[in-house]
């Protein structure tokens, strides 16, 4: 099987095989739970002595609360492991594992640390030395294949639900920074504010293109005002964003273009085409207004 494949899709028995465990090995590891899961409290009172030593304790475990319910869950995890039935059912249990560490940001070289930790404690602190010493080794040999199949699932686990949240917190983000307004009725603004690469391109044009169509708008303004720098990719990336637009029937207007800007445009020799640009935001709500052909009377209501 593909080392490489997708570990979240394997069922139980492929991650056996992907694994090398055997029913040797789970009959191994059985056996040797038999001798020191009768110590498993000596076993949590090892590994906390070991953990507080760690930066992370206070962050994570300092609340007593807290504290007993992590030791509870660890003395099942640790039973269902000695149990060695490797099921759809143990794979979820391991899957849940990573998906809360992911949760409340536990590092994962702390998991994998208090896994290392874990391993000598039940293999060299608590062993009674009662086996002989070639079935003491594939004892060893077996628990530690599980111990990797199971920091694997957690691993796997654990980058799925932090790429999810990573995910999540861009589309929040991006809809932060890409505050599509209707101001008026058809007329759509956005103000722009810091640098603008090729992947916030795209986010503006799709957040534009969506607001366009769900508003059936027909004017859009682009204030750059909060744009710092212009130089031709800037340009390039704006004229995209104002053509999408016209292909939709909304007239595209650029304000906030300062004086400094429009210098580096021209130096630059950059070709803006038909794109119309105001330097105020007032002025390219005058020009929409001029292009619906509505009237302000004084007091700011259309007549």
């Amino acid at each position: 099987m593909n080392a490489h494949c997708d570990l979240g899709n394997l069922s139980a028995g492929e991650l056996r095989e992907l694994y090398h465990v055997t029913e040797e090995d789970l009959e191994l590891i059985v056996q040797y739970g038999k001798i020191v899961m009768p110590h498993l409290d000596t076993f949590i009172s090892e590994f906390y002595e070991w953990l507080r030593t760690q930066p992370e304790f206070d962050l994570y475990f300092s609340d007593s609360a807290t504290l007993h319910r992590v030791q509870s869950q660890q003395k099942r995890y640790w039973e269902d492991f000695y149990s060695a039935d490797i099921s759809e059912v143990y794979v979820q249990k391991r899957k849940s594992v990573g998906a809360n560490h992911a949760r409340i940001g536990l590092p994962l070289p702390t998991y994998v640390s208090s896994m290392y930790r874990s391993l000598r404690i039940w293999t060299d602190v608590l062993y009674d030395h009662s086996l002989e010493p070639e079935r003491y080794a594939r004892s060893l040999k077996a628990i530690t294949k599980l111990i990797m199949l199971d920091t694997a699932i957690v691993v796997d686990t654990f980058m799925r639900q932090t790429n999810c949240i990573i995910a999540e917190q861009h589309d929040s983000l991006m809809q932060m920074s890409t505050p599509v307004t209707e101001v008026w009725n058809d007329i759509l603004m956005l103000p722009i504010v810091g640098i603008i690469d090729s992947k916030r391109a795209q986010d503006i044009m799709t957040a534009v293109l969506h607001k366009i169509a769900d508003t059936h708008s027909r004017c859009l303004i682009l204030d750059i005002s909060g744009v710092a720098v212009v130089d031709t990719a800037v340009a390039n990336h704006l004229i995209k964003i104002t053509k999408a637009t016209r292909l939709m029937g909304c007239t595209c207007t650029i304000s906030g273009v300062s004086p400094a800007i429009a210098q580096t445009i021209v130096e630059l020799g950059i070709n803006v085409g038909d794109i119309r640009t105001t330097a105020t935001l007032k002025d390219a709500l005058r020009d929409a207004f001029n292009d619906l052909k509505l009237v302000l009377h004084e007091d700011g209501t259309p007549p």
